[in-house]
């Protein structure tokens, strides 16, 4: 069965392009609930509310997430609250982006 960790692995090759980070060490995934019969479901959210990239970003989480063994769906729900902060971008993050 995938794992949590699984999820997050896959999900660090899917970055907001116009921050040049990833999704996991911006501080993006809120949550994520992996069902036994293969259904993954993901929350995020993105830095602005009014972000141009929300579809883009979701699906390319959704097709990263379905490459994984055992992965039969895979599903991202943007959300918004709590709203992002800076303060939510990982240690390795900060490092990537010179902070």
């Amino acid at each position: 069965m995938v794992t949590e960790e699984d999820v997050l692995t896959v999900l660090k090759e899917v970055s907001d392009p116009e921050i040049g980070l990833n999704v996991v060490d911006l501080g993006l995934v809120y949550g994520i609930d992996i069902e036994e019969d293969g259904k993954v479901f993901v929350r995020l959210t993105l830095t602005a509310p009014g972000c141009p990239l929300h579809e883009t970003i979701s699906r390319a989480a959704e097709m990263a997430i379905e490459t994984l063994d055992g992965v039969k769906e895979a599903h991202v729900e943007v959300v918004w609250d709590p709203p992002w902060t800076p303060d939510l971008i990982s240690d390795e993050g900060r490092r990537l982006l010179g902070l």
